[in-house]
């Protein structure tokens, strides 16, 4: 392509040495700066995808249009808005930054510059989550478990920012509500963030959502079951796979009984209730959502148009996590259980 987009990539830890590997192999875009404050790993990462290695993106001469921050969630905001006031389009790896008050900020300095801002959450284009929306679901209850080892990228921020974020972001994506009651605990075990976090969600509307993440567990697991009035699916992020259960068209259990001359529904318990339904495997697409997401922030730099998560969508996550994290706090057991205060629902 001619004129391709001249981007950088700030901070290669993990998920920017991904992004600096996409960002190689798209086209209609060219890495032209990778940054990092360890120079070797800069370098090292500029000699696998290209680009220029700097310690500082102020060393960068060359005219950036835009660029990924992928640095410690505490220092999103120190780093990308200098960058939002020189005109350069931001996507910022999630979450948006580590408390409300500097994702506000991010968001209004992208305002106030009228430059784009969006935010990282790939599980968005997991093609699992792309075939649930094309769907069009009404979702009543939503579930959600997201467990793994941990990886020790994450250590600045508990579980809730590390993990729940992307359910956090799904779930507001699906309920398209953000005022909600909130119950949530968690116990933190490796450090002073918690480790294992369980949140419910109730909306406005009285859509419920529970959302269980934790970073302890031995294994792998990213799952999402959502419950509407006309169908249940079943997905696995990880798999990338899912299925939609639906009843049987036109069926009618209480019609069925009379049919049959029974006097209530327990009496038609020798029925295949599977045969009353109706499992039909999502049509999911074999894509990597974290080039998806690159690819909608490039066409969105070069358009105004795209699918990205918007900074508003960012900042309505990283409130409600910021939300959820304060009622795990509040339920601190470790100092109920040392002061002799714990009682059980059922002993109160």
């Amino acid at each position: 392509m001619k004129n391709p987009l001249k981007v950088a990539v700030i901070g290669v830890g993990h998920m920017g040495r991904n992004h600096a590997r996409i960002y190689a192999e798209l086209d209609g875009c060219e890495l032209v700066a990778v940054v990092d404050k360890d120079i070797d790993r800069a370098r090292e990462i500029a000699a696998q995808f290209g680009g220029q290695a700097f310690s500082r993106f102020t060393d960068v001469t060359t005219p950036v249009v835009a660029a990924t921050v992928a640095v410690p969630t505490i220092y999103h905001a120190e780093v990308a808005i200098p960058l939002l006031d020189r005109g350069i389009a931001v996507l910022v790896e999630k979450p948006l930054a580590p408390d409300a008050v500097s994702a506000r900020q991010l968001v209004d300095a992208a305002g106030k510059n009228g430059c784009l801002l969006q935010v990282g959450h790939s599980e968005r284009f997991n093609p699992v989550v792309q075939a649930m929306l094309r769907m069009q679901v009404a979702p009543r209850f939503i579930e959600t478990h997201r467990i793994s080892p941990f990886t020790f990228r994450s250590a600045d921020i508990g579980v809730v920012f590390d993990m729940m974020i992307h359910d956090i972001d799904i779930v507001l994506h699906l309920v398209r509500q953000r005022e909600c009651t909130i119950d949530a605990v968690g116990v933190a075990v490796l450090g002073p963030y918690e480790d294992v976090a369980n949140a419910r969600i109730r909306s406005a509307d009285q859509a419920v959502a529970n959302l269980t993440a934790s970073r302890l567990a031995l294994k792998t697991e990213r799952k999402i079951r959502v419950f509407c009035p006309t169908a249940y699916l079943s997905m696995d992020y990880q798999k990338k796979s899912g299925v939609a259960i639906k009843l049987a068209d036109n069926l009618n259990l209480i019609r069925m009984a009379k049919e049959r001359n029974f006097e209530d529904l327990s009496q038609m318990q020798a029925l295949d209730f599977g045969s009353m339904l109706k499992v039909e495997p999502l049509a999911v697409d074999d894509v990597e959502p974290l080039r998806a997401e690159i690819g909608s922030f490039l066409e969105s730099v070069r358009t105004g148009h795209g699918s990205g998560v918007s900074a508003e969508e960012g900042y309505a996550a990283v409130e409600l996590a910021e939300r959820i994290t304060k009622a795990v706090r509040d339920q601190d057991w470790s100092r109920s259980l040392a002061a002799g205060t714990y009682t059980s629902r059922g002993q109160e």
